[in-house]
């Protein structure tokens, strides 16, 4: 799914659930200069649909934010969203690329769950299996052909040239996360639909999970307990988030289920990490995503787990001048994705 081959030239599109976010970079080097950005909120279901007049609608939107934030260049590097990626480790032999691209292509039901003339597969070497000396760990990723193919149609009308495809988990992991950080961390972008988790290891994911909780289910909780309309739902829980002194506790109480149905699949998806590599102890969990400024959310998840929390900062290989500082931190847990995209290196 990467199709960069030299491209130096491009410019990193998100397209979220609720919105698209832009991203393009100059000069050369870890850190790269910020040229432009931009987002346009996607109204209702529109990004989520695979009906064509939506998909049409969606790259119109593309292409007014790319005019309006005066991007330079039509190459884009575009994300594929964590619940269409199927991603997974294995140990495999010790061989040449050649020979693992085989294996990978003969074994491919073994590792993916759709049939292999359906799917694009990418791969990559990431480090020495931590179970057998003799073998290598293998990162994979397999997406529909349907869903790139459409994806690409959608860019194309656009008026966009697409020189890679890369999933939100790798861009995230880029753009959170510091190459020379040794010890395991992990990255929870909790966006509308959804959240994120990706724990890398030097900078590299060794496991990405899309949990089907996001802010608006627990937004959906306060609805239901409170019996409030949602948009007074969602101004109570990014107003209260999780204080338990707020409003007699009334918040905290609608949607503590909901977080802790999240800090499960997390707790779950810790003891994955550990079992697998037990040399190894997870040390940060970086937070992103617009739910990560619920207020005590953070504290929270530092309590639940006994370990550092942070909030991530999409911007931190990227220069700009300091007036924009205080713009671009407030924005900066929606745009770690458009940000690692435009990051890759060419």
């Amino acid at each position: 799914m990467n199709l960069l081959s030299g491209i130096s030239d491009f410019f990193g599109l998100d397209i979220g659930t609720t919105a698209i976010r832009v991203v393009q970079l100059g000069g050369t080097g870890p850190v790269k200069v910020l040229d432009r950005y931009g987002e346009a909120p996607l109204q209702g279901t529109l990004a989520i649909s695979d009906a064509k007049p939506d998909r049409q609608k969606v790259a119109q939107e593309i292409h007014n934010l790319v005019k309006q934030t005066g991007i330079t260049t039509k190459n884009v590097a575009a994300n594929l969203p964590s619940s269409r990626v199927f991603t997974a480790v294995a140990d495999l032999n010790k061989m040449t690329d050649d020979e693992l691209t085989k294996t990978i292509r003969y074994q491919a039901q073994t590792f993916i769950p759709t049939p292999l003339a359906q799917s694009k597969i990418d791969w990559v070497v990431i480090g020495p299996s931590p179970k057998d000396a003799a073998k290598v760990e293998v990162l994979l990723s397999s997406v529909s052909n349907d869903f790139i193919e459409a994806r690409l149609d959608m860019l194309e009308a656009a008026g966009l040239n697409v020189v890679a495809f890369e999933p939100d988990s790798m861009a995230l992991a880029r753009a959170i996360v510091p190459a020379d950080t040794a010890s395991p961390e992990m990255v929870l972008d909790i966006g509308s639909s959804s959240t994120d988790l990706v724990i890398t290891v030097g900078g590299v994911p060794r496991l990405t999970r899309a949990i089907p909780i996001g802010s608006q289910a627990i937004i959906r909780s306060a609805v239901q307990s409170l019996n409030v309309e949602p948009a007074q739902a969602e101004q109570f829980v990014f107003k209260f988030g999780l204080g338990k002194d707020k409003l007699e506790g009334q918040v905290y109480n609608a949607i503590i289920g909901t977080v802790d149905g999240l800090m499960n699949e997390i707790e779950k998806s810790i003891a994955f990490f550990q079992s697998r590599y037990t040399s190894l102890r997870l040390e940060r969990i970086v937070v992103t995503g617009g739910a990560s400024a619920l207020p005590e959310f953070p504290l929270y998840i530092a309590n639940k787990f006994g370990l550092n929390v942070e909030i991530g900062n999409a911007w931190r290989n990227v220069s700009f001048p300091p007036a924009r500082q205080n713009e671009l931190l407030s924005i900066s847990n929606h745009f770690a994705v458009a940000v690692g995209l435009a990051e890759r290196a060419g």
